[in-house]
């Protein structure tokens, strides 16, 4: 397996876990519509949240939440429509990030609620 496969497998299960400590459910991991795909759906009391998860090592020049650019945002806006809708989910949709920052010891991991809304 490729190194940075390696590291965005483990940031994402660094993700789901942390997820999963806040006291969220995880629904679903690396979901799909033809080619667009959201890396965590997760669920609390209030909300559906669609995750973007980026993993970098700490010498990566460009913050991992600087990595999701408008037509990702869309991408993941676009998936969420469909899950919602092919799930008939009641509640509010949000879309949060988790960077994680890891040097394969030691990690760090920043989450934004609310990092973007459906109106792009």
């Amino acid at each position: 397996m490729e190194k940075s496969h390696s590291l965005g497998k483990t940031g994402e299960q660094l993700a789901a876990d942390y997820l999963r400590d806040k006291g969220c459910r995880i629904l679903e991991r690396n979901w799909t519509t033809g080619h667009r795909e959201v890396d965590i759906i997760a669920e609390d009391d209030k909300f559906i949240i669609f995750v973007e998860v980026k993993t970098r090592r700490p010498d990566f020049q460009l913050h991992p939440r600087e990595a999701v650019s408008v037509p990702k945002q869309r991408n993941i806006i676009h998936v969420a429509q469909v899950y919602l809708l092919a799930h008939e989910c009641e509640k509010e949709a949000r879309f949060d990030i988790i960077s994680v920052v890891s040097d394969g010891s030691e990690h760090r991991i920043e989450h934004i609620e609310d990092a973007f809304y459906p109106t792009l």
